[in-house]
């Protein structure tokens, strides 16, 4: 069983910055890629950031320079350094995982995050 566990959501004015992480664990898996999503109320999951394991990282075009993605494939986990916030990125931001090898995905229970203005 995998488990993706996040943590740092929480509540922060406009203009401010909050650190998401998340941790990989459990058996069998071989991470193909992996990185953060979020959904707001009302709207579908977006795409935030998602790394490729010895490849590129890609950003949702309108996020990139105010957030960024951050790695340990040593330690299985990826954090998201988020700068800047404004309202709109109130949303519940959720981890996410792909196997290599049997191609499945993972997801976090997900973490609010609420931007006040």
């Amino acid at each position: 069983q995998v488990t993706l566990v996040e943590s740092g959501g929480g509540l922060v004015q406009s203009g401010g910055s909050l650190t998401l992480s998340c941790a990989v664990s459990g058996s069998p898996f071989v991470i193909y890629a992996m990185g953060w999503y979020r959904q707001a109320p009302g709207k579908q999951r977006q795409q935030v950031a998602v790394s490729v394991r010895g490849g590129s990282t890609y950003y949702d075009s309108s996020l990139k320079g105010r957030f960024t993605l951050n790695v340990d494939n040593a330690k299985n986990t990826v954090g998201l350094q988020m700068l800047s916030l404004k309202p709109e990125d109130t949303a519940t931001y959720f981890c996410w995982m792909e196997d290599r090898d049997y191609g499945r995905e993972y997801w976090g229970q997900g973490t609010q995050v609420t931007v006040s203005s």
